[in-house]
């Protein structure tokens, strides 16, 4: 196992690599306590052949309820294993996978939340947009071709009257499905030196805002795609924002973002 620590803009993290570097595409999936979930999307991925099309690297939170077994990931074709040891979350999270992959040399990356709510089978669809030479892909449930499945009416409605709207506005183009994690960015996006990915003020969901608009900013090629997201019928939804306070939190995110706020200094 290496140890990062220090560098600029880069959380702390130990790293694991299960394997070499087996594709010029990553998929990067940030988990915390997914249980059985993160299991079951590894599964449906490996049963589709995702890990021959991109490499997986889970960007772990430092879990805690023994859900990223070594052997069960090797199982199901997991490339690394990164471990966030410095703080942060979500987007702590995804810079130090943005870190690895861009050290590593990777020519897209693709993202995906790691509690099995996505059709990680569409994984194929994002690469080959990049291929196409698209910057930015958003994954929409929310456009021909794509399900929104038992998705809770509160989540409906802030997304599509209040999320969407505002980072539509913000990055001076239509989007449907702004809060989606799956989507895929260029390395061009990421190293343009106006971008700047590698920040600490990215410390939970920032990042996620912040890249959805800055591309078509740039005037970079941009583009929505349909996927599938489910929500299971019964039991909790698996989510990391369950109170007023989370909530409140993106708003304020969101509100940041349309005023410009994490866009770097010149």
């Amino acid at each position: 196992m290496r140890h990062y620590s220090g560098i600029k803009g880069v959380p702390d993290y130990d790293c694991e690599e299960l394997k070499p570097r087996m594709s010029d595409y990553c998929l990067l999936i940030p988990v915390l306590n997914e249980g059985i979930r993160i299991r079951l999307e590894l599964e449906r991925a490996f049963s589709r052949g995702v890990h021959e099309l991109a490499d997986i690297v889970i960007c772990d939170g430092n879990s805690q309820d023994g859900s990223l077994n070594q052997s069960m990931l090797r199982g199901f074709g997991v490339n690394t294993l990164l471990v966030k040891t410095g703080m942060g979350r979500q987007g702590a999270q995804l810079r130090t996978g943005i870190h690895w992959g861009l050290t590593r040399g990777y020519e897209g990356f693709i993202t995906i939340d790691g509690n099995n709510k996505d059709s990680i089978e569409d994984v194929p669809k994002f690469i080959d947009k990049l291929r196409e030479g698209y910057d930015f892909v958003q994954g929409s449930r929310f456009i021909e071709g794509g399900e929104a499945v038992n998705t809770p009416l509160f989540r409906w409605l802030s997304v599509r009257l209040i999320h969407a709207p505002l980072i539509s506005i913000a990055a001076r183009r239509h989007f449907t499905d702004t809060t989606n994690a799956f989507r895929a960015y260029s390395r061009r996006y990421l190293i343009d030196e106006r971008v700047k990915p590698l920040r600490d003020v990215f410390v939970s969901y920032e990042l996620l805002a912040y890249l959805s608009v800055r591309a078509s900013q740039l005037g970079m090629r941009v583009c929505e795609i349909p996927v599938r997201r489910e929500y299971p019928k019964h039991g909790k939804t698996p989510t990391k924002i369950r109170s007023f306070s989370g909530n409140f939190e993106l708003m304020g995110i969101l509100l940041k973002t349309l005023a410009g706020k994490y866009a770097p200094l010149a």
